[in-house]
């Protein structure tokens, strides 16, 4: 049994698809087949079923993957600790973001960073944010970036700064004029929303319940994939939109944007932080990455410089 063999065996979880798995695993599908198949034949237990093109772990199987969970996190550990000798600076830091995060602070954090630890560049992922914790957890990323509060069982949480949710609206609409808007009449338009598994998604339809009530009196909202593709189906006159003001204030300059108007007192927000595992023992890595986000110029946002860390207990 080795390494390579618990890996694969995991990724094959992860995506219960033998093709899909090697290709996590960068490999062919035959090797990691006989790979697994090996494992199979020493440990004198099947792992996985096989239906119809789709690989289930067996009840066994299922105890053997979580146990092996465990053991590439210790391996991953030990290769932690013998790195806490070394300047925390120097090495890839794997970044994780949220959807409706990365494409408004990576350009500035970036270049930002280059000047701060300019050996320690980022292997960067945007993604949901349970699949992000499920990646901190598996030792996939080492910091992550997300809207809180999150489940932080293992983890610790440090907030960067809270944003403002705004009206994104067509052009010359009839709210274009408005000094704010109460949330309600947000119901009165088709609103347009991210689809299922973004944070952000769940945080606007909180804000309007009955903008996507089916036996309410608003139109049933349209969704799309990514908030530049929501904004372009709002210049096409589709609908309205909510956006968190930080998607605004850093895209780059354009000639005519579309008008918007802020949210009437009290506005909704959201808090955004950065999310790691306790035992990664690049601190100093997590304290510049904080600084360089805090101190790069983003804008449309309070910056929360002094708030305090959040350590879970467990």
């Amino acid at each position: 049994m080795t390494l390579t063999e618990l890996r694969y065996l995991v990724n094959l979880d992860k995506e219960r698809h033998f093709s899909r798995a090697a290709e996590r695993s960068f490999v062919s599908q035959p090797t990691l087949s006989v790979a697994l198949k090996k494992l199979e034949e020493e440990l004198g237990v099947a792992l996985f079923e096989r239906i119809r093109g789709e690989a289930r772990p067996t009840p066994v199987g299922e105890r053997i993957i979580a146990q092996a969970r465990r053991v590439l996190a210790e391996a991953k550990r030990v290769e932690d600790i013998a790195g806490e000798g070394k300047d925390e600076l120097v090495g890839p830091l794997r970044l994780g973001a949220i959807y409706t995060v990365g494409p408004y602070l990576l350009p500035k954090l970036v270049p930002e960073l280059r000047q701060r630890a300019p050996r320690m560049p980022l292997v960067i992922e945007e993604n949901f944010t349970a699949v992000l914790l499920d990646q901190l957890r598996d030792n996939e990323l080492d910091v992550a970036v997300v809207a809180l509060p999150v489940d932080l069982h293992g983890l610790a949480a440090w907030p960067l700064y809270d944003e403002e949710f705004v009206v994104l609206l067509p052009r010359a609409h009839r709210w274009m004029h408005e000094a704010a808007l109460p949330a309600k009449k947000l119901a009165e338009e088709h609103l347009l929303l991210l689809g299922p598994g973004h944070c952000f998604r769940d945080q606007v339809i909180a804000v309007c319940p009955k903008c996507v009530d089916a036996e309410g009196e608003g139109p049933r909202p349209h969704t799309g994939s990514s908030l530049e593709t929501i904004r372009y189906m709002v210049d096409s006159g589709l609908g309205i939109t909510v956006l968190p003001r930080g998607s605004i204030d850093n895209r780059p300059a354009e000639p005519h944007p579309l008008p918007w108007v802020p949210f009437a007192a009290p506005a909704p927000t959201r808090r955004i932080g950065l999310i790691w595992r306790r035992s990664f023992p690049r601190q100093q890595a997590v304290r510049v990455l904080r600084e360089g986000i805090l101190q790069g110029g983003v804008r449309g946002v309070r910056l929360l410089p002094d708030a305090p860390a959040q350590i879970a207990e467990a």
